[in-house]
């Protein structure tokens, strides 16, 4: 399996270090913040006053060998920058306001809780495992683990302590203001996975077994299964040719092996294919996963929002590889991530599910 170093220009926030506008040594819950009214410096994001949010106890569970409580001080603190905007039950949506939130990310709440895969005699790759994030409400979001420690731009993926108002310098809008510690992702159009006040944070692999033959060859897969759940919705033999195709230069390059290639891709957006076979609602955005299956058992996992409701426009790629013998007739090149782990040659199935199952 080739891995994939996608080259894109880094955000204003992608390196996401310590949040500037106070000293890291001290909570900023604990530190009065000053609002740069006169605008001293070039940064837009102070501006107004932080205001803190109502604290949560958190703890992580699942598939773990340490589960419990989460202890946020000794965690660094992070900032990420959002335009929060929901949909309406008539598809169309609605912008709430844009906002620096500052707090914990869950690549640090998670990067001592080591992982005991339930299927790991089965699967031993970590890229099928994704986490369900709940509140004191009942109401549940879920992320892929690719989603957290893959990207090329780490911490986009907070607990917000904190919040500021990114205020019009004309309009002057006072967007309205949340009151409690909220999980907010960075990389969400519509941050319909941003939760109030999570509680639990459960960590799980994918619940389907499939055979392994990692000595399969040759490694091709003429034809792709697509499945809504249980149901089978089509099978694909040939990419669409009223989808646009795209090329993404990259750089190949494994965790393992090191350098492979710089040659680029050539394909259909994933979400293309999907968006016109799967509802675009607020339900799939929140519960929505996807598994990519190879014919030799390899798979990983995405959420449907990482896929269809990115705002970094580094998209997932079905590639047409019709003469392959090693990886055909179909691959998935994931160009937000840093490394290709859940990139899957000669691609079998498609599986688009809920979780926590309806």
């Amino acid at each position: 399996m080739l891995f994939v170093l996608q080259l894109i220009l880094p955000s204003l926030f992608c390196q996401n270090t310590e949040m500037n506008t106070t000293s890291m040594s001290i909570p900023s819950e604990e530190k009065k913040i000053i609002p740069d009214k006169d605008d001293r410096n070039n940064n837009f994001y102070d501006n107004e006053e932080t205001f803190v949010l109502t604290p949560i106890e958190l703890e992580v569970s699942g598939e773990i060998e340490n589960p419990g409580k989460v202890d946020f001080s000794n965690l660094q603190k992070r900032s990420v920058i959002v335009k929060e905007t929901l949909l309406k039950d008539d598809g169309s949506n609605t912008f709430v306001g844009a906002y620096r939130y500052d707090g914990y990310s869950l690549f640090d709440i998670l990067n001592d809780r080591k992982l005991k895969k339930s299927n790991a005699e089965e699967f031993r790759p970590i890229i099928d495992v994704f986490v369900e994030i709940e509140n004191n409400r009942g109401e549940k979001v879920v992320l892929s683990w690719g989603e957290i420690y893959y990207p090329n731009c780490l911490h986009n993926i907070i607990i917000a302590t904190n919040v500021m108002r990114i205020v019009p310098s004309k309009t002057k809008d006072l967007w309205p203001l949340p009151d409690e510690y909220k999980l907010v992702i960075g990389n969400d159009l519509i941050t319909e996975r941003n939760l109030s006040s999570p509680t639990k944070i459960t960590v799980r692999s994918y619940p389907r077994s499939f055979v392994v033959n990692r000595d399969l060859n040759p490694l091709v897969s003429n034809e792709v299964k697509v499945y809504e759940g249980e149901k089978l919705i089509e099978t694909m033999k040939e990419i669409p040719n009223n989808l646009q195709k795209e090329t993404l230069h990259t750089i190949f390059y494994g965790k393992g092996r090191g350098i492979h290639s710089t040659q680029p891709f050539t394909g259909i957006y994933l979400k293309d294919y999907l968006g016109i076979k799967i509802p675009f609602s607020s339900k799939n955005l929140r519960e929505g996963l996807l598994l990519l299956v190879g014919i030799d058992g390899y798979r990983s996992v995405y959420t449907f929002s990482e896929v269809m409701n990115r705002n970094d426009q580094a998209e997932v790629l079905l590639v047409p590889s019709e003469n392959e013998k090693d990886g055909g007739k179909f691959r998935i090149f994931p160009s937000c991530d840093f490394f290709s782990d859940r990139a899957v040659k000669a691609l079998s199935e498609i599986r688009i599910e809920l979780f926590p199952n309806p």
